[in-house]
């Protein structure tokens, strides 16, 4: 049965579960080589700081916790052309959906991250994870949604005391 562009479901989920990964190395690049650049320039500092340097300021301020809807809509149209770029025509309804669901599931996570009271421990986990990048190592433990990237990419901060786990 085909459901998009003659493609199956099975063959849509994969799409769409295929848009999901490459947002977390997408997640992860941006926090780590953007959001994190070293600036020198009062218009550069100035520039980071709006886009992220405030977030770490002040980091339980729910105002700026999320990208504001209107830049992401704008962002929008050139992630759609670099995905429409790297994949077949029928595909990439279904990547860029995936993407776009991973970037929604992220902004919701990085919020209840700094404002929910999370009771599984997964949930516990990034909690402390992120946390401890915001107030302790800003130079590691950049991937909000998975620790994924930092272990590949060698950013994966030191284990939590045994003493912090338990808590």
């Amino acid at each position: 049965m085909s459901i998009c562009s003659g493609q199956s479901l099975i063959d849509v989920a994969l799409l769409v579960m295929a848009g999901m990964f490459v947002w977390t190395l997408i997640e992860y690049t941006l926090h780590r080589f953007l959001f994190h650049i070293k600036t020198e320039s009062y218009w550069a500092n100035t520039a980071h700081y709006l886009l992220h340097g405030c977030h770490h300021k002040h980091p339980m301020d729910g105002l700026r916790l999320v990208f504001p809807p209107a830049g992401t809509a704008i962002l929008c149209f050139p992630f759609w052309n670099l995905v429409k770029l790297f994949s077949t025509p029928t595909a990439a309804p279904a990547i860029f959906g995936g993407g776009l669901l991973g970037y929604v599931m992220y902004d919701c996570t990085h919020y209840y991250l700094h404002h929910g009271q999370p009771s599984g421990n997964l949930a516990k986990h990034l909690k402390r994870y992120h946390l401890n990048h915001h107030f302790r190592m800003q130079t590691l433990g950049f991937g909000i949604t998975s620790s994924l990237w930092d272990a590949v990419f060698g950013t994966l901060p030191p284990a939590l005391k045994a003493s912090e786990k338990s808590s």
